[in-house]
């Protein structure tokens, strides 16, 4: 039994570190495919929250919903800083 006077720590695995990284480049992809300019679409999906801007082609519209939009930000950044050896 646990004791219950003392805070317990609780971990969640994370999903694994390349998850929104897949995610990105499969819904980039599926953007292209149809199209459409994929830089603008995603920035106006991570803007407004409206899944409206990301295709449905190749699922790609679920699986752009799967992540929280403020991963999508931080993954891209920091895969900036680390294209800009600012790291």
């Amino acid at each position: 039994m646990n004791d219950l006077g003392n805070t317990q720590f609780f971990r969640v695995d994370a999903e694994p570190e390349n998850g929104v990284k897949i995610i990105l480049d499969a819904v980039y992809k599926a953007l292209s495919e149809k199209g459409y300019n994929p830089v603008n679409q995603i920035v106006g999906y991570i803007m407004s929250g409206d899944p409206t801007y990301i295709t449905s082609h190749n699922g790609a519209r679920g699986l752009i919903m799967r992540v929280e939009r403020d991963e999508l930000v931080e993954e891209m950044l920091k895969e900036y800083i680390r294209s800009n050896h600012w790291k």
